[in-house]
């Protein structure tokens, strides 16, 4: 197995390859709520019903879809490079794919957490939650996600690993949303860049832009790296 390091900053548009809407599928809104009505601590305080309804419904989803050719493609990277990827995305496609080392920035669908201490985390795979389950402390589970407003804890980590990478590849997003997007500005001079998304990229100085979906433009980036 090679030493060299390769680091992953997956988005949106690698999931949705495997048919998962994203939060800005339809103009931001959910059954014509505001994606700020169902994700953000304001709105589960206010109506958690609403909240726990659009996630039961994201789990559902997830567990209808699996891994397509561009997750399946990182994982078997991992028997020849150290693989680590950091994925903006809550769903837990990398994984079942097969890929062992993976930080979710935003968090974890299939899990839950006490709303008043976030270090107790539970496991609740792709079943619905009750509005009335609590945690050991007695106060309700919310979902195990970083809504809009919150910090975001693991992007300390997430720094780290981009600036120890010999390889950063960015597929399936933009570089539009900070802090996820900052990721990219801390990838060393020796090491090599690339960014996979059909889409409007931000300009990142000394990055190769292969402007094409994750699936079809994965097989070219796997390429360059023999």
């Amino acid at each position: 197995m090679s030493c060299e390091h390769i680091v992953v900053i997956s988005g949106a548009g690698i999931s949705a390859e495997s048919g998962l809407s994203t939060f800005r599928d339809s103009n931001g809104l959910w059954e014509n709520h505001s994606i700020y009505e169902v994700a953000t601590p304001e709105a589960f305080a206010r109506d958690p019903e609403l909240v726990h309804r659009f996630y039961n419904a994201r789990r559902r989803q997830l567990a209808e879809v699996e891994p397509n050719t561009a997750h399946l493609a990182l994982a078997q990277l991992e028997q020849r490079f150290r693989v680590s990827i950091i994925t903006q995305n809550v769903d837990n496609l990398h994984e079942r794919a097969g890929s062992t080392e993976v930080l979710h920035l935003h968090g974890e669908l299939t899990k839950a957490r006490s709303s008043r201490d976030y270090r107790l985390i539970y496991d609740v795979g792709h079943r619905d939650l009750a509005v009335d389950e609590v945690c050991e402390l007695g106060t309700p589970l919310r979902p195990h996600v970083v809504w809009f407003g919150e910090s975001v804890p693991m992007i300390e980590p997430a720094m780290q690993l981009v600036a120890s990478a010999d390889h950063v590849l960015v597929i399936g997003t933009s570089l539009q949303v900070y802090p996820a997007a900052g990721l990219v500005d801390l990838v060393q001079e020796t090491a090599r860049l690339t960014v996979i998304d059909p889409g409007a990229v931000r300009s990142v100085q000394g990055a190769k832009v292969i402007q094409k979906t994750a699936c079809e433009g994965i097989g070219e980036w796997m390429a360059g790296l023999i």
